[in-house]
């Protein structure tokens, strides 16, 4: 991730609680990768969630559709100073 993150989004669909999700939106650009990931689509096949497939832990998300403009950051995967006083968004994902 290479810019800092200013707000954590806080998701309410089915995934998002069970991953226990905590979200930074940037460009699909600002975000580098190390090592392996798996990814895993659910329901309308919208998003790939990607996870490490050592631990299991979901370390962020990308758009099936590469058009679409950003990719989604698991902050819970930083040390919490990063994220632990950052205003939260609140996201009605369970509505769509």
């Amino acid at each position: 991730m290479r810019d800092t993150p200013v707000e954590a989004a806080e998701c309410n669909c089915s995934i998002c609680r069970r991953t226990a999700g905590l979200w930074h939106y940037c460009a699909p650009d600002a975000l580098d990768v190390a090592g392996e990931a798996a990814s895993y689509q659910q329901g309308d096949r919208a998003l790939d969630l990607w996870h490490c497939p050592t631990c299991g832990c979901t370390t962020h998300w990308s758009p099936t559709d590469r058009a679409y403009p950003r990719v989604g950051v698991n902050l819970r995967m930083f040390d919490t100073t990063l994220w632990s006083d950052l205003p939260r968004r609140a996201v009605d994902g369970a509505s769509f």
